[in-house]
């Protein structure tokens, strides 16, 4: 009998096309469905007990062990659709979203602070 891991990982290899995407090592595109269009949309989506969960994540989880609530995981080959837990990396919000906008080559300036009004 097939342990639960490995079940996983047979449905997920069953549900990818193995391809070059210009990172490192090979991508693991996932074919089945995704989240859609729009913004967030693209992500690689399967069930797992009688739920819809993101493919990566269950990717990254079942090779890697529990992904905090206050953590993401980023796809050091910048495509959504990638599953290979190799390219998949926790991180926080905010590296998350520095690193999107260096991807596309978004520059963004720090705020300044106000000063607070001193009453006279």
């Amino acid at each position: 009998m097939m342990d639960r891991r490995a079940a996983i990982a047979e449905r997920i290899a069953a549900a990818v096309e193995v391809v070059d995407g210009g990172y490192i090592t090979l991508c693991w595109l996932w074919t089945m469905g995704d989240s859609g269009k729009g913004r967030g949309g693209g992500y690689p989506r399967m069930k797992l007990n009688d739920r819809t969960c993101a493919a990566h994540i269950v990717s990254y989880t079942n090779e890697f062990g529990y992904v905090p609530r206050n953590k993401q995981i980023d796809h050091k080959c910048h495509n959504r659709r990638c599953v290979n837990p190799d390219h998949l990396e926790m991180v926080s919000h905010i590296e998350n979203q520095k690193r999107r906008d260096i991807a596309n080559g978004v520059v963004r300036r720090k705020r300044k602070r106000r000063r607070k009004a001193v009453a006279k």
